[in-house]
């Protein structure tokens, strides 16, 4: 018998900041990939279906996938994300137009409809901003059978929804008030925090039986 008994229970390594600043620096990256292959517009969605399986990959596995694998899933999400990013501009820039109407008195209703019709978009927001995370735990595919699936669960978790349409307008009024340049950033960061939302499942009750 050995003299000096093995530990049972490893300790885990605590997170030092060079850790936090490597995360930090990966998702500010992951932001400009997205900027980056969102440039035409129409890939917007494909680049953020990419980019949501990525964050998927690095919190199940711990690492990030390989780039043959991005460009796979991207390739792969091109077809069918085209008509999903025609539809979310349409629906962006239709929104803008109405909270830009409402804020300059084009259409009556003064601060108490602009303060509606704001968190209608926020709202709105957040739900495709769960879309986005759903399709990234499909691989980066299924945009229509994420928002249906989105839409379900959307009324039965609505402290998530809630979270999620925050995250989303402070990233857009964030996105307002810094410089240009650093908007992809936050957008990393966005991403990363519907994720962590979407992650935290709520734990059901135990059998009092």
């Amino acid at each position: 018998m050995s003299a000096h008994a093995a530990p049972t229970d490893a300790v885990p390594a605590r997170a030092d900041w060079r850790d936090t600043l490597r995360e930090a620096t990966d998702l500010a990256l992951l932001g400009f990939a997205v900027a980056l292959a969102a440039l035409p517009l129409l890939t917007l969605a494909p680049a953020l279906a990419t980019a949501s399986a990525a964050l998927h990959d690095r919190a199940v596995t711990g690492s990030w996938p390989g780039v043959r694998t991005s460009l796979a899933r991207f390739g792969r999400a091109l077809l069918a994300g085209l008509a999903v990013s025609v539809v979310a501009l349409a629906a962006a820039a239709l929104l803008a137009a109405d909270l830009v109407a409402v804020a300059t008195g084009r259409v009556p209703g003064g601060g108490p409809a602009l303060a509606l019709t704001a968190v209608v978009v926020a709202v709105l927001l957040g739900y495709a901003g769960l879309v986005a995370v759903a399709v990234g735990r499909s691989g980066g595919r299924g945009w229509r059978a994420a928002a249906r699936r989105v839409a379900r669960t959307c009324p039965q978790r609505p402290g998530t929804w809630a979270a999620a349409s925050g995250v989303c307008a402070l990233a857009v009024l964030l996105g307002v008030l810094v410089t240009p340049a650093a908007v992809p950033i936050l957008g990393g960061y966005a991403l990363a925090a519907l994720h962590a939302l979407d992650a935290r499942r709520p734990v059901p009750a135990p059998d009092p039986s």
